[in-house]
This record gives structure tokens, sequence and C-alpha cells, in this order.
């Protein structure tokens, strides 16, 4: 086994598919060829070939319930936005929303962003990326199930432009230490930024794993880096 395939065979999440309910199924299947994105392909996918308007694209890693992915596309309609997740359940729950919304700008992708930025996507094609509170994996055995690591920050420096914003959050500072320490290794691709807020103007709102933090006490941070070089 390469040290490539090694390292995919370590995934930083667990499927929990037997949560799929029955209305969540309904839910899935019916909004599914409307809003989301079919990545059983050998082709690279072209993104903005999905939406109505050709718009600067951003993408947002893990987002759970989807409350964060509807806000941002609300505020920003000159955006188009793409979420990526694995958990179907909560897909499924989200294209509801979308729907029901009315939203045009979100279009969702059900795959491990790990292996859609490696094997699907074009370089050049993000303007911003969001990974707001992946799983800590707080455990030192766990730690290489963590996200936020060099293969991962490489293949987003790929297919982000010039110029693009990486965002990411934590409240586990032991991660945030992590997630810079990643970052260091890239330095000549990923220049970091001095600031509070989203450059951009994609200003993070309240999640409930922020929330839920908070009330345990945590930390909250949140680091920003600037694409100064792609492939």
């Amino acid at each position: 086994m390469s040290e490539q395939s090694a390292r995919r065979s370590i995934r930083s999440f667990v499927i929990r598919e037997g949560r799929f309910t029955e209305a969540q199924k309904r839910e899935f299947e019916k909004y599914w060829p409307v809003y989301g994105i079919d990545t059983d392909t050998q082709a690279e996918i072209d993104l903005q070939n999905y939406y109505k308007k050709a718009q600067p694209l951003v993408m947002d890693v893990g987002f759970g319930a989807g409350d964060s992915l509807i806000s941002l596309a609300q505020q920003r309609p000159d955006y188009n936005f793409v979420g990526i997740e694995v958990y179907r359940p909560g897909i499924g729950a989200v294209l509801q929303k979308i729907h029901a919304l009315e939203i045009e700008n979100i279009r969702i992708i059900n795959n491990d962003v790990l292996d859609f930025l490696t094997q699907k996507i074009a370089c050049d094609s993000l303007a911003a990326m969001m990974v707001w509170f992946p799983d800590p994996w707080p455990k030192q055995k766990h730690s290489k199930r963590r996200l936020i690591q060099r293969e991962f920050l490489l293949a987003v420096s790929k297919a982000l432009k010039p110029g693009a914003i990486l965002h990411l959050a934590s409240d586990w500072q032991p991660y945030i230490k992590f997630m810079q320490s990643q970052a260091q290794q890239l330095q000549e691709v990923l220049q970091a930024l001095q600031c509070e807020r989203n450059p951009m103007g994609l200003h993070r709102p309240a999640t409930r794993f922020e929330q839920r933090g908070l009330r345990r006490g945590h930390q909250v941070s949140d680091l920003f880096y600037r694409v100064s070089k792609c492939c």
C-alpha cells in the first residue's frame, strides 16, 4: 500500500448511516436532483455549471445542519456557495431548507472533501473555503484523524485561486495550535493573515458547535490564510 493510500484509509469522520430516517431519505431523494452535484465521474467537475450565474465560488466544508451555509448564501447573493458533507441525513434536511427558502446560490456535494479536492476539482476553482469547527479528535492517539493536516492544506491551496481566503475556526485550542503548525509547513503557498474577521466579508454566523464550546468555557479562535501561489 502506498503512503497516500495508507493516509486515505484513515478518515476524519465515521459514517453513522443508521440515523437516516425515512423522512430524511424522502427529502434527500426529492431535492437532490435539484441542488445536488453528483461526483461519480472520472472527469474534473466544473462547479460553476451548476449555478444560474457565474459568481465567485465559496466552499463550506462539513456544514452539518446547514444553518451557517444558508445564512451566508442569503447574506451574499453575489457569491455561489457549495457545501460538502459526508452525512446524508443532515444533507436531506438542508436540501429541504434550501428549497423552502428558494435559495438559488447553493449546491451540495455528498463526498469526502479530501477525495473531492484531490480527484475531482480543477485548480483555481474556489474564491474561498471555510472549515468551521471540524472534529478536533482531542485524544492524542486519534490526532491522525484530524482533517486539517498538511495533505489537506496542500489540496486546498491548489483548489483555491491565488488571493483566495481559507478560514478555519475551532474552540479546541490544541487543535488551533495543530492547524497553525500544519499551515506553517506550507507558508510558501498559505500566507497567515493577522485579522479578526474574514477579509472577504464572509463573516461566520454563530454555530451550535461554537455555542456549545462557549458554554463549556472554551475559547473560540479563527485563523485566516491567503493563497499566494497555486499549482
